[in-house]
């Protein structure tokens, strides 16, 4: 069987598992997700040696620190798959949920009415917990799902899916074959063969980095729901608490370094800056952070540096504004207000996720509605941009786009919807 007629199959058996998932009433797909939820804990053992091998593999092939971060599953994680399955249980069902309803001057009455979208494809790297939580949210919303995992993952995401599959199965019977499928190859030519598959496949969604979602959306022919990379900016307030100021930095580059809502950028009113900045740096260069300064904000910090042993300060470039590290890697420039701030974040940010730190209420507001992005936040962390922390159960993506689902995307943004016309014999004259 050519890799093209493999793919085929696998989309063949999603459309139909997809057919018969709109027949799996609410209660039941919950008890399958309690049942995914549990068989996780149960086997985290299995779950545990699968990864570690894949991290093994990992570490001869020299993936950097920040891909091995994505890949571990540690006891943790597994904790939070299960989690997540079980909150996505507790949600509401999004399908069948009333969007509008209209009764025309006719007398037809009209219902837009929210239904599954069909056969979602998630393609993602590393980071296997990304199999529990895409099968889980778009089983929840009666979709049918096929994960494509990265190779450095396939070990961890073959024991999952096995799990996932095995315990829909055991808490029911209508359980379809073919729900939750993974494409079990690690031949790149596999995403277009199936990409290509537009009677079959209705939507994918790519999770992984700007090269991988430049390439899956270029080549495929089904809609992609994506953003190609987080360049998140935070911008200080010549009015902020600067106590806070400094504490939301540390957390919004520091706490996980290696995601799409770190902050890259750290924007700093010039007001404040001889006051902030070393503040700021020290508190920065204690976590081993690298400072990319403008020339004013390099001026000020580099005494401060030659203080403190160890502490990285160089000049920023050009093209470091628009660069997504992934790594404890970050850009600070002074700024002249929050217009210019604004106007910063709007050239060079990705339409992610920005916050300002402030007591000014106007400023606030000037910059939560002319920043341009998909999440925007005034005096908290740009790391709460997910799924799980929006109240959304776990997330399947976080999308830029700004037609369809834009943020973080839960079980709405894996419905559509059809309208439900009732009439009484009414004819169009």
């Amino acid at each position: 069987m050519t890799l093209h007629e493999q793919m085929t199959e696998l989309a063949r058996r999603a459309r139909a598992a997809a057919q018969a998932l709109t027949r799996l009433a609410a209660e039941e797909k919950n008890r399958c997700l309690l049942a995914m939820a549990d068989r996780i804990e149960a086997e985290a053992d299995r779950i545990r040696r699968a990864n570690e091998e894949d991290l093994a593999e990992g570490e001869k092939a020299g993936l950097s620190k920040a891909l091995l971060d994505r890949l571990l599953l540690n006891e943790k994680r597994i904790a939070g798959m299960a989690r997540g399955l079980r909150e996505v249980a507790a949600l509401p069902d999004p399908v069948g949920r009333l969007i509008e309803e209209r009764t025309r001057p006719n007398g037809l009455r009209l219902r837009k009415t929210a239904v599954p979208i069909g056969v979602i494809v998630i393609i993602y790297e590393s980071r296997p917990n990304v199999t529990a939580d895409a099968a889980g949210l778009c089983f929840k919303a009666g979709n049918a799902t096929i994960l494509r995992g990265g190779k450095e993952a396939i070990r961890s995401n073959r024991v999952l899916t096995d799990i996932l599959v095995e315990a829909g199965k055991s808490a029911s019977p209508r359980f379809p074959e073919g729900a939750v499928q993974l494409v079990s190859t690690v031949d790149r030519a596999a995403i277009p063969a199936l990409l290509s598959l537009t009677d079959c496949v209705d939507l994918c969604i790519p999770r992984g980095g700007e090269g991988l979602i430049r390439a899956v959306t270029e080549c495929s022919r089904v809609p992609v729901i994506k953003h190609y990379k987080g360049v998140c900016m935070m911008y200080i307030d010549g009015k902020a608490d600067r106590e806070m100021g400094v504490r939301l930095a540390v957390n919004a580059k520091c706490q996980r370094p290696g995601v799409c809502n770190a902050i890259e950028t750290l924007l700093v009113d010039r007001a404040l800056a001889a006051e902030f900045l070393p503040q700021a740096a020290a508190a920065l260069w204690e976590r081993g952070v690298e400072l990319r300064a403008d020339a004013e904000a390099l001026a000020i910090l580099r005494a401060a540096a030659e203080r403190l042993p160890g502490a990285k300060l160089v000049p920023a470039r050009e093209q470091d504004w628009s660069n997504e590290y992934l790594d404890l890697i970050l850009n600070v420039k002074t700024v002249g207000g929050v217009d210019e701030a604004i106007a910063h974040i709007n050239r060079y940010g990705s339409h992610h996720s920005d916050a300002i730190v402030t007591r000014d209420e106007a400023a606030a507001q000037k910059f939560l509605n002319e920043v341009d992005s998909a999440a925007v936040y005034w005096n908290a962390s740009t790391r709460f941009t997910d799924g799980g922390e929006f109240g959304m159960g776990a997330e399947i993506g976080i999308s830029t786009d700004k037609i369809g689902a834009r943020g973080p995307m839960g079980l709405e943004e894996l419905t559509a919807y059809k309208w439900l016309c009732f009439g009484e014999g009414q004819e169009r004259a």
